[in-house]
């Protein structure tokens, strides 16, 4: 298949354009490389794809309405993964305008571009932080999600909102995935893993907030990345049993569906930095902190549904894939 791939230079976006392109789908990937982290990882990601035969690299802003809508008309896409975001929470807190110019201007030009264009299948990331304010454990995604604490979690809902509204009135096909914590190699610097990393080869102390009491359902890059491609091989489908009477907020009578992808592991905090304290080979200095704003102290996902439409579900051990991460970094930064 033609594939538009947004994000294509960010971290899930790589590890998606690889496996597309391993399998003989055109990728057509674009991102706008900002300045949120190191231009030069995203650039070092794009180096890994741009010699393939099969992948097209367009430099260019989802939230340009006329730039988005030229792209569209010219490559005619069977499907859309979008990944492009304005990501992370504690940035939503000084930057907000960034997540609506990216997340819900540039979304809308993702589905005006799929409406008009015959996309048969749309498929895009949310995320874990939509349960905001929700304490009931695992999240699932029949729970109501009407509390979020973070402007970052308010446009992703607003995303699922956005993507049923064109589900329902064009019978665009879409399919929202909320990640849960993504970490592996070639990750993004502002998450913790990285930070954490960096600054205990560096012999500094790491923050860690909520006092270390933090539950993650922290999941490997390339568990993802399965769930991805195999929900964009299966078009969304109206629900059977959907109740009108009784709505389910996971399904609809439209083509609509929205999934979590977690690793149905929840991992203290204060285990995941002793499985990178193992594979370091350093013991970390600890600079305990209060809780962020935006922040919760637990998630977990319940993936049942995933299960049950794709067969899947994420199952690699956090003790692994934090390995797998450190021996990317040493490789990458020499270290």
């Amino acid at each position: 298949m033609k594939i538009l791939l947004t994000g294509a230079a960010g971290f899930i976006g790589m590890h998606t354009a690889q496996r597309l392109l391993a399998r003989g789908d055109t990728v057509v990937g674009v991102d706008n490389l900002n300045d949120y982290y190191d231009v030069t990882l995203k650039e070092a990601r794009l180096a890994r794809l741009t010699p393939h035969a099969n992948f097209s690299f367009h430099k260019l802003d989802v939230a340009d309405r006329s730039g988005m809508t030229a792209l569209f008309a010219a490559e005619k896409p069977e499907r859309v993964i979008h990944l492009a975001a304005q990501a992370g929470v504690r940035y939503s807190l000084t930057h907000p305008h960034a997540y609506v110019e990216s997340n819900l201007s540039g979304f809308m030009n993702i589905l005006e571009g799929c409406r008009h264009n015959g996309v048969a299948h749309l498929v895009y990331a949310s995320s874990s932080s939509v349960y905001g304010g929700n304490t009931a454990l695992p999240f699932d995604e029949h729970q109501n999600l009407d509390h979020p604490i973070s402007m970052y979690a308010a446009t992703k809902k607003a995303n699922e909102l956005m993507a049923h509204t064109y589900s329902h009135l064009f019978g665009l096909p879409t399919t929202g995935l909320r990640f849960f914590t993504v970490y592996g190699p070639w990750g993004r610097p502002d998450m913790a893993l990285f930070l954490f990393t960096r600054a205990m080869l560096a012999g500094e102390p790491i923050d860690v907030f909520n006092n270390g009491e933090m539950v993650r359902d922290f999941t490997y890059v390339d568990d993802i990345v399965e769930g991805v491609i195999r929900v964009t091989d299966k078009v969304a489908t109206a629900a059977a049993q959907f109740d009108p009477a009784n709505p389910d907020p996971a399904t609809s009578n439209v083509p609509y569906r929205v999934f979590n992808i977690g690793n149905n592991r929840p991992t203290p905090l204060m285990d995941y930095i002793g499985a990178l304290e193992a594979a370091l080979g350093v013991q970390a200095r600890k600079n305990f902190l209060p809780m962020q704003l935006g922040d919760v102290p637990a998630t977990a996902a319940n993936t049942d549904a995933l299960d049950a439409w794709v067969g899947f579900k994420p199952d690699t051990r956090v003790i692994d894939g934090v390995q797998r991460f450190v021996d990317w970094y040493r490789s990458y930064y020499r270290k």
